[in-house]
């Protein structure tokens, strides 16, 4: 009997974030060898708590949950939604235009297969959240990466998206804030990108998951408010904001002339409905934190953790000789750039490898984000503000000195952090 292989369609999924390198920092803990992992945007591993206003939701009301509820989503649940996407300028949508999932991770698997045939194409950023890119796969179609400059704020570079616009492509995907450069995208910027879906007749699907984590006084700006008269699909949750990863929710609002989605929403409905429903618990909590908008603003203001935490990080990097960077405005990420000419880096995994076995410090390279030179990495920054002071400090040491080319690091398990020279 022959062996099974994996099918073609997953040859080029990856999923860096709990890639090959987190199983390996697994094995350093089942060592006893303790390792900060700055991989994954999870609030609750670094002490951020469950609000008050979700266990109020709850309490009492769990008998609630215990069966199916409509595919779509509790109508509460709808509603609140709607009526928290209203306030945010998008206009004449109903809780019918509300799907709610398992986290946007779920919807998006929602969203995709009923718009793509086989190799139809989708315009996504680089860097971005590689979600995006391996549900596209797994819907049959093809990601096209457009370029985000961080030369210009890590703003989507709009030339770069039209020139890389064939009669194959259906789609065009904005992460606003951006996950992994924590960009916040301007009014005039997503004006640009609205247009550019106008032209050439592509349904926008918009990633806002992090619209609550906004900092220095600006202010986030619904794609779908600038947009009323085209296809959007707008996603968001709680996981990030109300820091409820766990509880799996997530949801998507179509907006935009309800003629010209029809046959799409048929898609949608027979996915969700073939699903069954979502995890109803976590669907009870959402009318009370979208009323509860104090837990997030208070995480990201002046003296709050993600702001303080993020100073903290910047102030650490600043020091650093060789890294570069471009101040995040939302979410809790930042991505430096390497000097790969001075470290001698081809290989960003390598050195992701090399910064776990000498640091004990798990982070993701930027090909994990499908950015295609090996001179980034993504922080988290989620642990308290001492933690991500030392370990930056821990960075910048590695740093010094390193060279790829003339320096092979073994793994702390094996090797404690022994350096070895070519």
């Amino acid at each position: 009997m022959e062996n099974y292989k994996m099918a073609e369609k997953m040859s080029n999924v990856h999923s860096d974030i709990r890639g090959p390198l987190f199983v390996e920092a697994m094995k350093m803990q089942e060592e006893g060898i303790p390792v900060l992992k700055l991989n994954t945007g999870n609030p609750a591993a670094f002490g951020f708590g469950l609000p008050e206003s979700i266990k109020n939701a709850l309490t009492g009301h769990l008998e609630e949950g215990v069966g199916y509820c409509d595919f779509q989503g509790m109508k509460k649940s709808r509603e609140a939604i709607c009526e928290y996407e209203r306030k945010k300028g998008i206009k004449g949508i109903t809780p019918e235009d509300v799907f709610i999932g398992n986290g946007v991770s779920e919807v998006v698997s929602f969203a995709l297969p009923p718009l793509l045939n086989d190799n139809d194409e989708v315009l996504v950023p680089a860097p971005s959240y590689s979600l995006w890119g391996n549900s596209v796969y797994l819907a049959g179609g093809k990601p096209v990466f457009y370029l985000c400059d961080e030369q210009s704020k890590w703003y989507p570079d709009m030339a770069d998206i039209r020139s890389k616009i064939t009669p194959k492509t259906k789609a065009l995907v904005v992460i606003n804030p951006n996950n992994p450069t924590g960009a916040l995208y301007p009014e005039e910027v997503l004006r640009q990108l609205a247009q550019i879906a106008r032209e050439f007749h592509l349904i926008l699907f918009v990633d806002e998951i992090y619209d609550r984590l906004v900092m220095d006084d600006l202010t986030h700006i619904s794609l779908a408010s600038l947009a009323e008269d085209i296809p959007v699909v707008t996603m968001n949750g709680l996981s990030k904001s109300h820091c409820l990863c766990g509880y799996r929710c997530g949801w998507m609002v179509i907006s935009g002339p309800r003629h010209l989605t029809e046959e799409y929403r048929k898609g949608v409905v027979k996915l969700t409905s073939m699903r069954l429903c979502a995890n109803t618990l976590g669907q009870m909590v959402i009318p009370a934190a979208l009323e509860d908008m104090e837990t997030p603003a208070a995480m990201v203001r002046p003296g709050g953790r993600i702001y303080e935490q993020r100073k903290a990080t910047i102030d650490e990097l600043k020091k650093i000789n060789g890294l570069s960077f471009v101040k995040n405005s939302g979410a809790f990420y930042i991505f430096p750039k390497l000097d790969i000419r001075k470290f001698q880096i081809t290989d960003d995994k390598k050195f992701a490898r090399d910064l776990l076995y000498a640091t004990n410090i798990l982070l993701v390279p930027g090909s994990g984000f499908d950015w295609n030179a090996p001179d980034h990495f993504r922080i988290v920054m989620l642990p308290d503000k001492e933690v991500l002071s030392d370990a930056v400090r821990k960075i910048g040491s590695f740093l010094d000195g390193y060279n790829q080319k003339r320096v092979s690091i073994q793994s702390v398990y094996t090797h404690p952090k022994k350096l070895q020279k070519k």
